[in-house]
């Protein structure tokens, strides 16, 4: 067995015991309280984009809080690279929070930029958009959010962008991700010396 092919399972078996450990909440309720809230951005903001942005920012803030029941609860150590880190949020992540294991494909060359596929998506559930929203809508565009906090969270700066989206018609979800950079901890000025 490769050492990628035992690091994969490895993380698998983070991800299902992490699940295993975690809360459950119904995924009915959840798709369904998710599409209340989507549904009352789209009220205050109408526009497809700002909708998006909103629910990116969203995602960010629940992020930024995540991480810290992520750690607590996966047994995850630090990552050792921005592949590792992608390959723990589509293992153990996507597993420990929303049920599903995704798949991280569609590397650069630079392995700086990469895809997290999934064909599953418990925020969609019962969910069709309206036509009007269709094309521009990003529904579960909390999700690239919640990403960019967690990682900045660990000092891992990336962009998040949906680019396929199921509710648009495409055969499965998929989120790029692209690494920035990493941040250096800065050690807090002393005034008093």
């Amino acid at each position: 067995m490769s050492s990628s092919t035992s690091r994969s399972s490895t993380w698998n078996k983070l991800g299902d015991a992490a699940y295993a450990k975690s809360e459950k909440v119904s995924a009915d309720l959840v798709a369904l309280t998710y599409g209340s809230f989507v549904r009352e951005i789209i009220k205050d903001y109408e526009e497809p984009d700002q909708v998006n942005k909103e629910l990116e920012k969203l995602g960010y803030n629940i992020g930024i809080r995540l991480i810290e029941d992520f750690l607590a609860k996966s047994g995850v150590g630090n990552c050792s690279s921005f592949e590792e880190s992608a390959e723990i949020i589509s293992r153990v992540a996507f597993k420990m929070f929303l049920g599903i294991r995704a798949t991280v494909s569609n590397w650069n060359n630079e392995y700086n930029s990469c895809s997290i596929i999934f064909e599953e998506n418990p925020l969609a559930e019962y969910v069709e958009l309206p036509p009007e929203y269709s094309n521009a809508l990003l529904y579960s565009n909390m999700l690239c959010g919640v990403i960019r906090g967690a990682l900045e969270m660990v000092q891992i700066i990336v962009e998040c962008e949906f680019v396929k989206d199921q509710l648009r018609g495409d055969d499965t979800n998929e989120i790029r991700i692209r690494f920035k950079e990493i941040l250096q901890e800065q050690v807090p000025w002393n005034d008093e010396e």
